[in-house]
Formats: structure tokens, sequence, C-alpha cells
């Protein structure tokens, strides 16, 4: 049950947390409450976050204001690391080119097309 609301959460729930568990997509998000302070640092507003979180000093984030007053903060995605093919060029001198008899392929129906498989 939640503390504050003295209400069950879905989180709570064995069977959900047991028929959900192999996918971490779709769990709850952990949800934590902090208390921080606004202050003048420079000429803008800067907002003190207490050092619980995961955050790293540094890290990029997109600030959404909603009406002037509600803050939301997400990290910005970093670009994807690049692949170096040179780094593994050569590297699978065993591999062989396959024979065109093994491309070979008996048709099927696709789906949407004949017979749907179904009886």
């Amino acid at each position: 049950m939640s503390r504050d609301t003295g209400k069950r959460k879905l989180g709570d729930n064995a069977q959900f947390m047991r028929l959900f568990g192999s996918a971490p997509w779709l769990k709850l998000r952990e949800t934590k409450h902090y208390r921080a302070k606004v202050f003048q640092s420079g000429n803008s507003l800067a907002v003190r976050i207490p050092a619980g979180t995961k955050l790293k000093a540094g890290m990029e984030m997109e600030l959404t204001v909603e009406d002037g007053e509600f803050l939301s903060l997400e990290p910005v995605e970093r670009p994807k690391r690049k692949f170096n093919i040179a780094k593994v060029a050569g590297s699978a001198t065993n591999l062989e080119f396959i024979k065109d008899e093994d491309r070979v392929f008996e048709p099927r129906p696709l789906l949407g097309e004949g017979d749907s498989g179904k009886k």
C-alpha cells in the first residue's frame, strides 16, 4: 500500500508483478518525491537536485515548462555509438560464401495471398 494515500498500488499486487516480471518495459516506474530549492545563479534560476537521484553532473536534460510553473526534466538521448567496421574487418577468416543451391527456397503463400492456413 502507498504510505501517502493508504490506497493499494498496482505494483503491490503479486500477481501483477509475476505477470509483468519478465517484461521490464511494462513495469511501473519508481517515483520518489524530493523537496528542492530554487536559487539565483548569475542571471539564471537554478534548482539544487538532491544526491539520491541517478543523475550525474554534466548530463544534458530537456526542460518542459507547463503554464509557467510546472517543470519536467527528461534526459536528452545521447547519440548512438557508431560501429567501427575497420576494427573487425578480416577477423572472421573462416567464413564461406553461401552456395547458390543453398539460396533456393520452396515457394509458399504469403500472408493475405491464397489459403490463409485456417481450416
